[in-house]
């Protein structure tokens, strides 16, 4: 019997697929569903007010429970790469950054992708209780990013970097459980404001204009070796930009309210 061929587009796809990130991937989505349900488990003993919950409140509670597990573990191994391991310094390999890559970037970049997937599976689930077409928007562009990146094996320092803004998520999530839990007039929730508003400033605002600097000191380069993502990252990053703005000035506005009113109730 004579085989058919196989599409060429099909043979290129496949043959860039890597058993490494697709495990990553698959260990992604069950480090999110594990994780998920120990936060069901352990957070009746931790915090007596969880059995009061209502149905939708413990689900986004335990939502918030992996998301701030993936959003730990992402951004410690973006700094790693970026800053401690030398796999991005300028003048530590031939090869150019653009194209470097590693079984551990390749790893962090796969688990990204399985967390996207199962945290937009529970957004499409119970929409829109845990967030409206703006995050739906924003896990779309971001499975798209990294999975070009994963696939291209290209341009893995951008993706880190954006990876890396993840830091600010366990203060977001933090700042919903003390409003739940009832402890907005806590310092522990103006703290966690302060370090939010910081955090956020750090990693989304200063490190994305640092982001597109780099991505244009390199222009020609990104162009010639990487068209698709380097036509990517003009549409993509500029729209996830303009939310974390967006979304930076609703911060800045809740924590002037958070303060004026700590500031109140110390009087």
């Amino acid at each position: 019997m004579v085989a058919l061929p196989s599409p060429p587009g099909l043979v290129s796809l496949m043959d860039t697929v890597s058993p490494t990130w697709l495990t990553s991937v698959f260990f992604g989505i069950i480090m999110c569903i594990i994780v998920y349900k120990l936060t069901g488990f352990l957070s009746p003993l931790c915090f007596k007010g969880y059995d009061k919950l209502t149905e939708a409140e413990k689900i986004e509670w335990n939502n918030r429970g992996f998301s701030t597990f993936h959003a730990l573990i992402v951004a410690s191994a973006s700094f790693y790469l970026l800053l401690l391991s030398g796999l991005f310094y300028e003048d530590s390999q031939d090869e150019l950054i653009i194209n470097r890559k590693s079984i551990v970037s390749n790893s962090v970049l796969g688990i990204s992708v399985g967390y996207f997937l199962a945290d937009l599976s529970m957004i499409l689930w119970n929409f829109p209780a845990l967030g409206g077409l703006e995050y739906v928007l924003h896990h779309g562009l971001s499975m798209y990013s990294i999975f070009l990146s994963l696939i291209s094996g290209q341009g893995q320092m951008y993706i880190l970097m954006v990876l890396f803004s993840e830091a600010t998520t366990p203060f977001v999530n933090l700042r919903w459980y003390f409003d739940v839990a009832g402890r907005k007039s806590s310092k522990m929730y103006v703290c966690n404001g302060v370090l939010l508003f910081l955090g956020w400033l750090l990693a989304r605002i200063l490190l994305f204009i640092y982001f597109f600097t780099h991505m244009f000191i390199h222009f020609d380069q990104v162009k010639k070796i990487f068209p698709l993502g380097f036509y990517s990252i003009l549409s993509v990053a500029p729209i996830l930009a303009v939310m974390n703005t967006i979304w930076f000035w609703k911060i800045a506005k809740g924590l002037i309210k958070t303060l004026s009113r700590a500031k109140r109730h110390s009087q």
